[in-house]
C-alpha cells in the first residue's frame, strides 16, 4: 500500500476540494468532510486506470514546494490517502477466526446478497482505506 498526499481545501459555502501533488489532474470533491477519504480513494482508482505507476513523494519534500506553503497558507491542509493497486486477481487464503464474529460476517453478508468473501473484503478495504 502507498500513501499520496492530499491538499485539502475549501473556499466558504463550497465543497472540499482535494489535489495529488504528485499526481497531476488528479483531484476529487467531497460534501462534507466524512466523505473525503471515499472522494479520494475514488480519484486515485480513476487517476491510476490511465496513468503509469507513480512512488509518492515523500511528505517533507511536498511541505517544502512553493505550490503547497501557499496552499496551506490560505488554509489548506495535507492528508495521507492510502492507495491499494487494483489487482483483480483472487487468491484463495486460509484465515481463523472466532465462531461467533463469522456467524455475523455470514448473516450480515447474505442480508446484503454478498458472499463471505466479498463482505470481507470489503471490510478489509474500509479498514484499510476508509472506503
Amino acid at each position: 500500500m502507498k500513501y499520496f498526499t492530499a491538499i485539502i481545501h475549501q473556499d466558504e459555502g463550497s465543497s472540499f476540494g482535494l489535489t495529488f501533488p504528485d499526481l497531476p489532474g488528479c483531484f476529487a470533491a467531497a460534501d462534507d468532510w466524512n466523505n473525503i477519504s471515499a472522494a479520494a480513494t475514488e480519484a486515485l482508482d480513476l487517476w491510476f486506470e490511465d496513468m503509469p505507476d507513480v512512488e509518492p513523494t515523500t511528505l517533507d519534500t511536498i511541505r517544502n514546494r512553493p505550490e503547497v506553503i501557499e496552499a496551506i497558507t490560505a488554509g489548506a491542509i495535507l492528508m495521507p490517502v492510502p492507495y491499494i493497486p487494483a489487482d483483480t486477481a483472487v487468491e484463495r487464503v486460509n484465515i481463523t477466526i472466532e465462531r461467533g464474529l463469522l456467524r455475523a460476517i455470514d448473516k450480515t453478508a447474505k442480508g446484503r446478497g454478498m458472499t463471505r468473501s466479498s463482505f470481507l473484503a470489503s471490510a478489509a478495504r474500509h479498514e484499510l482505506v476508509g472506503a
